[in-house]
């Protein structure tokens, strides 16, 4: 009687110990271990509790986002057309598709930890391989690096799509690396840009304040010119109005005459306004 009590109980514990769970938001395949369908019988599984038996295992691929950062020695480098060797963190974001996960692991035959440090590792160095080695040095490392990273995630988001896995995003998690001369130059060549950058503002800006002067002074000497034609306008008509009136120029002597006559006067000289009692 204890023999079966004892059998029952390493029986019950062998059917608890075999029970696998499959979490929410995961998809589960259990996959037969040995024989001669070995990685080929497999069996999708929703959430759940499922018996996983001594020759299967039972592989867990979660359906919402994943992250994962390859840093240190993981960290991807790659290289540029001048075979300078480029490198840093990168991050990458993506998650399985549901209704895929068998064509996902009947293709790398791995769990999804290893198919993302292994296999997508592999192909996001490889496309920063690829694309990086026709690119110079500035463009991976200056403006153009966003432009190479679009290219990368592009490239493979389109390798793993048909096989279940949706790429969010990659990015770089660090700055990247570049050996320390290649650095030093191109710092002095940005250096060097905006200095030039700052001469041509101070060039224009020059520029611009000897218009306004030359503006300026150009005003006033037109200005200028103005009055004087104006003035020059006001005595010619003024001496053509007294050649043609010489009465007038009698007139205004006598408006400013005091009424004293000269104290001394040149022998044979005339007296003034002689000619003013003619009428009487």
């Amino acid at each position: 009687m204890k023999r079966i009590i004892l059998s029952l109980l390493i029986c019950a514990l062998a059917a608890v110990a075999g029970c696998s769970k499959v979490p929410a938001g995961n998809v589960g395949v259990i996959v037969n271990l040995y024989g001669s369908d070995k990685g080929v019988d497999m069996k999708e599984v929703g959430t759940g509790r499922y018996w996983v038996g001594l020759n299967e295992e039972l592989y867990l691929f979660p359906t919402f986002t994943q992250t994962e950062t390859w840093s240190g020695q993981e960290a991807i480098s790659f290289q540029t057309v001048e075979g300078m060797k480029v490198g840093g963190d990168v991050g990458i974001t993506y998650a399985v598709a549901p209704d895929k996960v068998t064509t996902l692991f009947q293709k790398y035959r791995s769990g999804i930890d290893e198919i993302t440090n292994k296999f997508l590792r592999n192909m996001v160095r490889d496309a920063f391989n690829d694309i990086a080695s026709k690119l110079p040095v500035e463009s991976v490392y200056g403006a153009g690096k966003s432009d190479l990273l679009q290219a990368v995630e592009q490239r493979v988001r389109n390798q793993v799509k048909p096989i279940g896995i949706n790429i969010e995003r990659i990015y770089y998690a660090s700055d990247l690396v570049l050996p320390p001369q290649v650095t030093q130059s191109l710092n002095a060549k940005i250096q060097a840009t905006q200095m030039a950058e700052q001469r041509r503002n101070e060039v224009a800006q020059a520029k611009a304040e000897a218009d306004k002067e030359r503006a300026r002074a150009q005003g006033e000497a037109d200005a200028k010119l103005t009055l004087a034609t104006a003035d020059a306008k006001a005595i010619e008509i003024r001496a053509q109005a007294l050649r043609a009136n010489p009465d007038v120029v009698t007139l205004n002597a006598v408006e400013k005459w005091d009424g004293k006559l000269p104290t001394y006067m040149a022998p044979g000289s005339a007296m003034p306004f002689i000619g003013l009692g003619t009428n009487k």
